[in-house]
């Protein structure tokens, strides 16, 4: 009759296991986020203004790295060892075996002969750096440009050049701050 009787914990004892049990759910809720962060998603800041008008500086995006391959118009963030300490965000303009030529003086941007339709740039592309044109992408690699093209550093200068796709740290999916821009980029 009394087998299953059991005696009322402590309310000292109640409360550590309440309080071990909130610590759990924390250390697993940081553990979720770090992974989330390291394998899917991450937080980058845009620097400078060679992306106005789809950018401005200190917009911060959400990147990823799934289903990354860059294509032809994606937002990536990249970094360039031993080059620049920080990560660029730049549009991918021609990918691996694409021609890319730019004619500086009417500013338009050709990729395999076909001029880009681009409503996202600020400018014409009229700023020449030291790279000759027309060029070929090598396999692995990207072309990209700001879309502030006359104000931004990017594969037309050789210290850039074509970017090796193992150096893209990710695709900017959405923006997250300003508040007032939250949205995708």
């Amino acid at each position: 009759m009394f087998d299953d009787y059991q005696p009322k914990e402590t309310t000292g004892r109640a409360a550590a296991r309440e309080i071990c049990d909130w610590v759990e759910a924390a250390m697993m809720a940081v553990v979720c986020v770090v992974l989330l962060f390291a394998f899917v998603a991450r937080i980058s800041d845009v620097d400078g203004i060679s992306m106005l008008p789809t950018l401005e500086d200190q917009d911060r995006l959400v990147i990823t790295r799934m289903g990354m391959g860059p294509s032809h118009g994606d937002i990536v963030v990249v970094t360039l060892p031993g080059r620049y300490s920080e990560p660029l965000v730049k549009r991918v303009i021609a990918t691996e075996g694409q021609t890319i030529d730019i004619n500086f003086e009417t500013g338009q941007v050709l990729v395999d002969g076909r001029e880009l339709h681009e409503p996202y740039i600020a400018d014409r592309t009229l700023l020449s750096y030291d790279m000759t044109f027309p060029q070929i992408v090598p396999d692995g690699h990207m072309f990209m440009l700001g879309d502030n093209r006359n104000n931004s550093w990017d594969s037309r200068d050789s210290r850039i050049g074509m970017v090796d796709n193992r150096h893209i740290l990710g695709r900017a999916v959405f923006r997250v701050f300003p508040y007032r821009s939250i949205g995708v980029p």
